[in-house]
C-alpha cells in the first residue's frame, strides 16, 4: 500500500462490525438502528462505509444532504434514507422517484413544495420526516408553531406524506447536566401526543450516540448513530460513561502517510514558513508529503506528534498546505518511504484522534471530517 500513495486512510471493517453489534445489542428490538453517514461518512468514505453497514443489517441511513443520497441510490443501495440537512427545491423530484426521505423543518420549505407541485414541477409524494425545535435553537418547527404547520399538513396532504418526526438534543453528550436533555424530552413528548391526536403515526427518533447511551427513555422508535458507529466518542464524559457500563468503541480509521526526504540541520537552525521555531539541537528531520490540503489543520504547526517506527515525532514548524517537517533525531533506523503514522497505532501508542484534536484546540468530529475526501480509503481486510 505505501509504494501507490504518499497518503491514505485505512478503515478496519472488523471495528465498523464491532461498533455496529454495540449498538445493536444496546437497543431493544423494536428500536431501529440509523447510521449516519453524513459528510463523506465522517471521512470514512460514504460510498464504502454505507455499503459495509448495509451489509450488517443497519436499519437506514441518514445523509446531510439530496446530492449524499443520490449518490447512495446510484451506487444500488436501497436502505431507507433520510437527508438531515436541507433540500433544495430543484431536487424535489428526484428525490420523490428514488424513493428518498427529507427533513420538513420550516415554513419555507412547505412554501416551496406547494409551489413546485402546483406549477407541475412536483408528481408523487414526497416521503417527509417534520423536524421540531425542542430547545437547540437551530433546525425545526417550534411548538407555537403547531397550529399553523398541522393546517399546511392537511393542505398538501396529498403531495407530503409524514413519514417521521424528530428533534436533536443539544447537550446530551454531558451526563452531568442532563436537566436540558429532559427538558428537551419532555417537550418532545408533546409533539409526539399532538401527532398521534391528529391520526398521523410518524417513526419517531432523537438520540444520536450521546442520546442513545445515556437517555434510554429517549430511544423511541430508532437512534441515530453517528459518530459512535466509526468508534469515536462524543465527549470525555461519554467515554467515561461506557467504561463504567462495560461498553467499547473501537476507531476504524488510520491515516499514514510516509518519509519523502531527511536531513541534518544544525543548532539554531530554523524550520518552516515565517521561521516560528528555532532548533535548540543538532536535529534529523524528516519531510512528510502531507499538510493543510490535505486535512492535516495548521493548528498543529509545533504541536503536533506523528509515529515514525512506533515512536512519537513532533510537527516542526509551520503546517505548510502539502508539507510537514517532523524531528526523528531520537529515532535509529529511519528511511525514505518509512510509513508515518497521523492517526492510529496500537493501544499501548497511539496518536488517537482525540489526541491530535486536544492538540489542535478542536473535537475528534473535525478531525476525521477535514480529511481530504480525495485521499484514498482503503477497507480492509478484504
Amino acid at each position: 500500500m505505501t509504494a501507490k500513495y504518499r497518503t491514505w486512510v485505512e478503515i478496519n471493517k472488523e471495528a465498523i462490525a464491532k461498533n455496529y453489534a454495540t449498538f445493536r445489542g444496546y437497543i431493544n428490538k423494536h428500536v431501529k438502528l440509523m447510521s449516519v453517514v453524513k459528510s463523506n461518512a465522517y471521512g470514512h468514505d460514504i460510498i464504502q462505509f454505507a455499503q459495509e453497514i448495509t451489509k450488517l443489517g443497519v436499519d437506514w441511513l441518514g445523509v446531510d444532504s439530496a446530492v449524499e443520497a443520490l449518490v447512495l441510490r446510484n451506487k444500488g443501495l436501497q436502505t431507507p434514507i433520510l437527508v438531515l440537512g436541507y433540500t433544495l427545491p430543484y431536487k424535489y423530484q428526484e428525490i420523490v422517484q428514488q424513493k428518498i426521505h427529507i427533513t420538513i423543518s420550516s415554513f419555507s420549505a412547505l412554501d416551496s413544495i406547494k409551489e413546485e407541485h402546483f406549477s407541475g414541477n412536483l408528481s408523487g409524494k414526497i416521503l417527509a420526516h417534520i423536524k421540531v425545535d425542542t430547545g437547540m435553537g437551530r433546525q425545526g418547527f417550534l411548538f407555537a408553531d403547531r397550529e399553523k404547520l398541522f393546517h399546511y399538513l392537511e393542505e398538501l396532504k396529498d403531495v407530503i406524506s409524514v413519514e417521521g418526526l424528530y428533534t436533536h438534543f443539544a447537550a446530551a453528550k454531558n451526563p452531568d447536566g442532563p436537566d436540558e436533555t429532559y427538558g428537551q424530552i419532555q417537550e418532545f413528548k408533546k409533539w409526539i401526543e399532538l401527532f398521534h391526536s391528529k391520526g398521523y403515526k410518524p417513526l419517531v427518533h432523537a438520540s444520536a450516540t450521546s442520546g442513545a447511551l445515556l437517555f434510554p427513555e429517549a430511544r423511541f422508535d430508532m437512534i441515530r448513530v453517528g459518530i459512535g458507529m466509526y468508534g469515536l466518542w462524543p465527549s470525555p464524559e461519554v467515554k467515561v460513561f461506557a467504561e463504567k457500563n462495560n461498553i467499547t468503541l473501537y476507531p476504524a480509521l488510520s491515516w499514514k502517510t510516509i518519509i519523502s526526504e531527511i536531513k541534518y540541520l544544525p543548532q539554531g537552525s530554523r524550520v518552516g514558513y515565517d521561521f516560528t521555531e528555532e532548533l535548540k539541537r543538532d536535529s534529523v528531520v524528516a519531510i512528510c508529503p502531507i499538510g493543510y490540503w490535505h486535512g492535516y489543520m495548521r493548528s498543529l504547526s509545533s504541536k503536533g506528534f506523528v509515529l515514525v517506527r512506533g515512536t512519537r515525532a513532533k510537527v516542526l514548524g509551520r503546517v505548510s498546505m502539502g508539507m510537514i517537517v517532523i524531528d526523528i533525531t531520537d529515532i535509529p533506523k529511519v528511511t525514505t518511504g518509512d510509513e508515518v503514522i497521523l492517526i492510529g497505532g496500537t493501544e499501548k501508542n497511539k496518536v488517537s484522534a482525540d489526541f491530535v484534536a486536544d492538540l489542535a484546540g478542536t473535537i475528534n468530529y473535525e478531525i476525521v471530517t477535514c480529511i481530504n475526501p480525495r485521499i484514498c480509503r482503503i477497507y480492509y481486510p478484504e
